[in-house]
C-alpha cells in the first residue's frame, strides 16, 4: 500500500513539473513573438500563432496520405509511383474493376486498338539502334528506354551504384548527368552516356576550359558510349545547374573538380557555344577528340531555332550534325530551380516533340539524327506516346528514382532526402540498399519495355518503334478524341495513312 502510494506521489510530482515546465514555455514563447517584428501572425497571437506554420509543412504529408486522390498529386500522382512500385518489386501491374484514370480531361492520349492484331507468334521486340553513324566507333543502342541524367552530387553515392547496376542487368544506358563519371557509374559495367555541363565537370581544365586531353581519357572507358552536350534542361532552361555547398564532398569535389565549402554554379550556357554554327562546331570537335557519337540536350523555346540549326545542318553537310538530340520538358525535373522557371519557361514535351520530330524529318535528317525524348514520361503510356509522336528513343530520371524508392517528399534540394536519394547524409543513406535496389531499377525499365510492346501490340504493330501517330487519339476539350495524325500530320514526301 505504501509503495502504491509513493508511486502515485511521484507521477503527481512528475504531472505538475511537466504542466509548470510546459506553462513557462509557453509564457517565454509569448513574450518572444510578442515582441518579434518580422512574423505578423506571431506578433498578433502569440504561441498558438506558430502552430500554421507547422500546419502548414504537415499539410504536403497529410495531402499525399490522406486525402488526395489517386490522380490528383503533382508532380506525379499516386497511380503513376504505384504503378513503377508495382513494376519495380516484379509485382503484377493488372487491375480489378476498371480504370481510375478520367479520360475526358483534353490532352489524354487513347490508343487505337487494332481490330486484327498480330497474333502472339508475330510479335517482335525491338532491335538495337545505330546512334551516330559518322562516328569512329557508333553505338548500337540495345534499349529504347533508358535512364536521364541525374549527376553524382545531385544524387546519392548508393543511388549511382544501384542505377549502374540495374541500367547493366536490363540492358539501357545510364546518363551521367552534368556531375562528371565517378567510380560508381562505372562499376556495375552499363553503357553510359557522359553528358558535358556548362562547367565542364570532369573534362575541364584549370580555367575551367573543356579539355581535350580530359576527354580522351573519359573516352577511353569502353563503357562510355555518347557523349551529350547539355545546352538545357526541363528543371531550369536559360540558367546552370546549382550544387548546394552542404552536398559538396570531398569525393565530390575531386570528381568535378571544384573545391569545397561553396555553391556550385553552372554558366547559363557553354562560352563555346554563342549561335548555331558555334554549337556544330562543339559538336564536331568533340566526337572528333573522343571518336564517339555526340548530340545535345535541349529544352524547346520556339521552333525558329531548330529550323536554323536543321538549315545550318543541311548546308554545312550531315556530318557536322549532332547524331542525338535529347528534348527535355519544361515542366521540371529532378534539379532544383527557382519556381518561375520550372512552372513558366519552356515547351512541355508533349508539344516540343512532334514538332521537332517534323522539322528534322523535312529536313532529310530522320536516319541521321535520333530523337531522345525526356520530361514526365515514366508509365508505359507516356512512352508508347512519345514513340509515336516521333521519338526513337524515351529516358526518365523521376521514374528511376520512384524504382529506387523516391517518395515524392519533395526534398531532393536539402540534403535531407529521407529515403536516401538525393543525400549525402550518410544517417538518411544506410535505407538506400544497393543489393535490393538495383534489382528494382532493372526490373522497371524491364517492365516499362514489356508494357510498351504490349500496347504496339494492340494497336496493329509487331514493335514498338512502329507505333505512328495514327495509333494514337488525343482527348480535346468538346469531349471528343482525335487522331493525333490529324492534329498535327507527320511529315512524309506520302501521306501517313
Amino acid at each position: 500500500m505504501g509503495f502504491a502510494m509513493n508511486a502515485i506521489e511521484v507521477m503527481a510530482f512528475a504531472f505538475v513539473t511537466f504542466i509548470g515546465l510546459v506553462a513557462l514555455v509557453a509564457l517565454i514563447l509569448f513574450f518572444v513573438d510578442r515582441f518579434q517584428t518580422h512574423d505578423a501572425i506571431r506578433r498578433n497571437y502569440p504561441v498558438i500563432g506558430r502552430f500554421r506554420k507547422l500546419f502548414s509543412g504537415l499539410g504536403e504529408f497529410f495531402r499525399q496520405y490522406f486525402f488526395a486522390m489517386d490522380r490528383e498529386e503533382l508532380p506525379f500522382n499516386r497511380a503513376q509511383r504505384e504503378w513503377v512500385n508495382r513494376a519495380a518489386e516484379g509485382e503484377g501491374n493488372t487491375v480489378a474493376f476498371g480504370s481510375t484514370r478520367n479520360l475526358s480531361v483534353p490532352g489524354t492520349p487513347i490508343f487505337v486498338n487494332a481490330p486484327f492484331p498480330p497474333l502472339g507468334d508475330q510479335f517482335t521486340k525491338s532491335e538495337p539502334l545505330r546512334i551516330g553513324p559518322t562516328a569512329r566507333i557508333p553505338y548500337e543502342a540495345p534499349s529504347f528506354f533508358n535512364i536521364s541524367g541525374m549527376s553524382f552530387g545531385a544524387i546519392s553515392k548508393p543511388a549511382v551504384q544501384a542505377l549502374s547496376r540495374g541500367a547493366k542487368e536490363a540492358g539501357v544506358w545510364l546518363n551521367t548527368g552534368e556531375g562528371a563519371l565517378s567510380p560508381f557509374h562505372l562499376e556495375g559495367g552499363c553503357d553510359i552516356v557522359f553528358q558535358i555541363g556548362t562547367a565542364k565537370y570532369g573534362v575541364r581544365d584549370e580555367h575551367g576550359k573543356l579539355s581535350d586531353d580530359k576527354l580522351r581519357e573519359v573516352a577511353a572507358h569502353e563503357t562510355v558510349r555518347m557523349f551529350e552536350i547539355k545546352l538545357a534542361q526541363g528543371a531550369k532552361p536559360g540558367k546552370g545547374g546549382i550544387l548546394p555547398a552542404e552536398k559538396i564532398t570531398d569525393e565530390i569535389a575531386a570528381i568535378r573538380g571544384i573545391k569545397k565549402g561553396h555553391d556550385s554554379q553552372s554558366p547559363n550556357r557553354h562560352r563555346e557555344a554563342g549561335n548555331v554554327e558555334e554549337l556544330l562546331n562543339m559538336i564536331a570537335h568533340v566526337r572528333e577528340v573522343t571518336g564517339k557519337p555526340v548530340g545535345i540536350k535541349t529544352v524547346v523555346g520556339s521552333e525558329q531555332v531548330f529550323t536554323e540549326l536543321f538549315d545550318a545542318i543541311v548546308a554545312r553537310g550531315d556530318d557536322c550534325a549532332p547524331d542525338f538530340i535529347t528534348l527535355d520538358g519544361g515542366e521540371g525535373g529532378t534539379g532544383a530551380a527557382p519556381m518561375p522557371l520550372i512552372d513558366l519557361v519552356g515547351m512541355s514535351v508533349r508539344e516540343a516533340l512532334p514538332v521537332i520530330a517534323n522539322l528534322r524529318d523535312e529536313h532529310g535528317l530522320k536516319e541521321r539524327i535520333r530523337l531522345v525524348s525526356s520530361g514526365k514520361l515514366i508509365n508505359p503510356s507516356d512512352v508508347a506516346w512519345a514513340l509515336a509522336a516521333g521519338a526513337d528513343f524515351v529516358t526518365s530520371a523521376r521514374g528511376f528514382m520512384f524504382s529506387l524508392g523516391c517518395i515524392q517528399a519533395l526534398k531532393c534540394n536539402k540534403n535531407t532526402c529521407p529515403t536516401g536519394i538525393t543525400t549525402h547524409d550518410l544517417r538518411f543513406q544506410k535505407g538506400l540498399v544497393v543489393e535490393h535496389k538495383y534489382k528494382r531499377v532493372a526490373r522497371y525499365a524491364q517492365e516499362i519495355r514489356h508494357e510498351v510492346e504490349t500496347i504496339a501490340h494492340s494497336v496493329g504493330v509487331p514493335e514498338p518503334r512502329q507505333l505512328r501517330r495514327r495509333h494514337v487519339r488525343i482527348m480535346m476539350e468538346n469531349g471528343r478524341s482525335t487522331p493525333m495524325n490529324e492534329i498535327l500530320p507527320s511529315y512524309s514526301p506520302v501521306s501517313e495513312s
